[in-house]
């Protein structure tokens, strides 16, 4: 079976929890996997954004959605008891819920270093832990996260976001080790920049432009569904031997270093 595709051998229980799932790369994994006949169990504080997406999806597919702060491993623990009850065994788990507060770290409040990592980390700590209770017992499942080039290096006013996805990639390859023998794979992808409320909202269009495209050797941001459909082959079976890895799937950013204008041959010739 193979989830890039619909295929008439999808097998009609596959189930999928996404959380962060009414905007950005969380909306699109919705999108892409109920495209493909996989029923979609999705939470998000944004009931509107939620309500918003289940008018798009496929309509043959069952959907679920579900007022989620992923904070809370109570409210996880319960959410995953609701899907399992009302669509069936997870499957597939994407914790995209996410968000940054930038600030200089001499002026970042303790309230912006707990909420970033609260939900970054922890939340998908706590998604992955509630989902896996879960999935253990049958041996089976497929888990990719969101990590970030960010933390490939530092970044000016982003501590605690570049901490929370250094720590993610960490927490990854540490599942990755636990639950394999259980039969549970469990990856991450680390996008650059994507088409997203959050970079046009969170990051200045100064920099945006002149440092992130301006360095990215394809020249352009990531599409959501770009993202999403990696996060599909990660979930297939077509990559059922990887486990504990981190797809950086960035433009080329992160190929080299000190590159400049979509990696012409300035250093080398002196021109733009």
């Amino acid at each position: 079976m193979n989830l890039q595709s619909p295929s008439k051998d999808l097998p009609a229980q596959r189930v999928a929890l996404i959380t962060g799932a009414a905007s950005g790369i969380g909306a699109s994994v919705c999108t892409y996997l109920a495209s493909i006949g996989v029923h979609i169990a999705a939470a998000d504080q944004n009931v509107a954004g939620l309500e918003a997406l289940r008018a798009q999806l496929n309509p043959n597919v069952r959907f679920l959605g579900e007022s989620l702060d992923v904070r809370d491993e109570a409210a996880q623990h319960a959410f995953v008891d609701r899907v399992e009850r009302e669509l069936g065994p997870i499957t597939d788990v994407v914790p995209c819920a996410g968000l940054a507060r930038s600030a200089p770290a001499e002026e970042m409040t303790i309230e912006q270093w707990d909420l970033v990592l609260g939900v970054n980390l922890t939340g998908t700590f706590l998604t992955c832990k509630a989902a896996a209770r879960a999935m253990l017992p049958r041996g089976r499942g497929n888990i990719v996260c969101i990590a970030s080039i960010t933390a490939k290096g530092g970044q000016p006013g982003r501590a605690n976001y570049a901490a929370s996805k250094w720590g993610l990639m960490g927490l990854v390859k540490s599942l990755a080790t636990e639950w394999g023998r259980h039969g549970i794979r469990v990856n991450a992808v680390a996008p650059n920049g994507v088409d997203t409320p959050m970079l046009s909202i969170g990051v200045p269009e100064h920099f945006r432009d002149g440092v992130m495209l301006d360095r990215t050797p394809l020249g352009r941001f990531a599409r959501p569904e770009e993202i999403a459909q990696t996060i599909g082959f990660l979930l297939s079976d077509t990559a059922s031997y990887v486990t504990g890895s981190i797809l950086e799937v960035d433009g080329g950013l992160t190929s080299g270093f000190l590159t400049h204008r979509h990696g012409a041959d300035y250093a080398l010739h002196g021109r733009s």
